[in-house]
């Protein structure tokens, strides 16, 4: 299997950002499969034409997210991402409602909030 991404130099979302986002769009997809083989931050960065530094921090955030994992010298693969990433964003869903509901919001006012953000985060 050959990693097919296309980072848009003219496109107004950092090069790193676009490489994780399709990362992370692959791997959730079912595309690329548990357990794949990234190439190496070099190699991928030579195939892009980026800096390895851009690749190695677009696989240092997809690491952090969960979405892969790193077994040092013997490369980075593609982690089952489902639950690691559900838990963490239910987390996150659960400390946001607390910290609303403390802060006297009804429900509807922190739903409202969340929905904006939403909003704003996925260009909807």
């Amino acid at each position: 299997m050959t990693l097919k991404i296309v980072v848009d130099a003219d496109s107004g979302v950092a090069p790193f950002e676009q490489l994780r986002a399709r990362i992370s769009e692959l791997a959730r997809s079912g595309t690329l499969p548990v357990g794949y083989r990234l190439p190496t931050v070099r190699g991928l960065a030579e195939d892009l034409g980026l800096a390895a530094n851009t690749v190695a921090k677009a696989y240092r955030a997809l690491e952090s997210d969960g979405v892969v994992e790193t077994r040092g010298r013997h490369g980075t693969f593609v982690a089952a991402v489902g639950g690691a990433a559900e838990r963490e964003v239910a987390l996150a869903a659960r400390a946001y409602a607390e910290r609303a509901k403390r802060l006297g919001l009804t429900r509807d006012e922190a739903r409202a909030a969340l929905d904006d953000a939403l909003r704003v985060t996925y260009d909807i």
